[in-house]
């Protein structure tokens, strides 16, 4: 078994990208610029968005972090959002997800324009990923790819099962793997809560995704021997040892499925630190004009 250490890839990344960015500011001047709208004080969004902030000052980004309410009306949150939609300064938006119920989150993501949806949410980006276009990837599953190129593991031919059906996360991840490149060329199965006979399709898979978002869901009787692991799930488990009063676990149950495995990543320090990366490499794509021209 060899764990994949996401955050010496991310490290790796991340020297990459700043040295990106001080060739764009010494060429043209451009400091790619990143947006994160933050609505309500939800403990887990405070968190992801303070990283996302803390990666953009330490890889020599601007960022903006606009805070509302949790009692802001939908029709504000979008007004805000077209004014930054017509900032030519600003490359990059994202509108940190779960949002209150009163707000549409299919709205906001539709009304974000596709030139700076640097989350790949937005059915514009979506469907150029599907026909294989220049398109912002969702974040997450392009950190998985990343990490899978970054370890040479072999991904043609290989079925490719996902468990998780999310428009953020299973859905992307699906379309991403079974394309005619590398990584991908698999043959997928993507899974959900209504799947039938889940424990048996997921032994059978060579690369195994999980993406339900129920922690340590996927134990050693679902997964085979010599089987590649990525576990995408991130959630907060009542933990009474810890300071915080919580410990962070997976979709996966580590201890027991790490040795049946050839790799897999670990919770914390797998797939969510390549999460933030791809996102500061789309907002760099933005700010370069490399997908949408400015």
């Amino acid at each position: 078994m060899q764990l994949i250490d996401g955050k010496a890839v991310a490290s790796h990344f991340k020297a990459q990208i700043a040295e990106e960015v001080q060739q764009l500011k010494a060429q043209s001047g451009k400091t790619p610029h990143l947006v994160a709208i933050l609505v309500g004080t939800n403990g887990a969004s405070e968190t992801y968005v303070a990283h996302k902030v803390k990666a953009c000052a330490e890889l020599g980004f601007e960022s903006t972090l606009v805070r509302f309410d949790e009692t802001v009306t939908e029709a504000e949150l979008l007004d805000k959002v077209r004014e930054i939609n017509e900032n030519p300064d600003m490359d990059g938006l994202i509108v940190q997800l779960p949002l209150p119920a009163h707000i549409n989150p299919d709205a906001v993501m539709e009304t974000i324009h596709p030139a700076k949806d640097v989350d790949g949410f937005h059915p514009i980006n979506i469907g150029r990923m599907a026909k294989g276009l220049p398109a912002y990837i969702s974040a997450t599953p392009q950190g998985c790819l990343m990490l899978l190129e970054h370890y040479g593991i072999e991904t043609a031919g290989k079925h490719c099962v996902v468990v998780g059906r999310s428009q953020i996360v299973g859905l992307p991840m699906s379309i991403l793997m079974q394309r005619n490149t590398y990584p991908g060329n698999c043959t997928v199965t993507i899974t959900h809560s209504k799947t039938k006979n889940l424990a048996e399709i997921c032994r059978q898979a060579d690369i195994l995704v999980g993406a339900l978002g129920r922690p340590e869901f996927i134990t050693a009787d679902m997964v085979k021997e010599g089987a590649v692991v990525l576990d995408v799930g991130l959630e907060r488990v009542p933990d009474a040892t810890k300071k915080s009063g919580f410990s962070l676990k997976g979709d996966v149950k580590f201890d027991e499925v790490a040795p049946k495995t050839s790799f897999i990543t670990p919770v914390p320090g797998g797939v969510g630190q390549m999460t933030i990366i791809s996102l500061m490499q789309n907002t760099l794509l933005a700010a370069k004009g490399s997908i949408y021209k400015k």
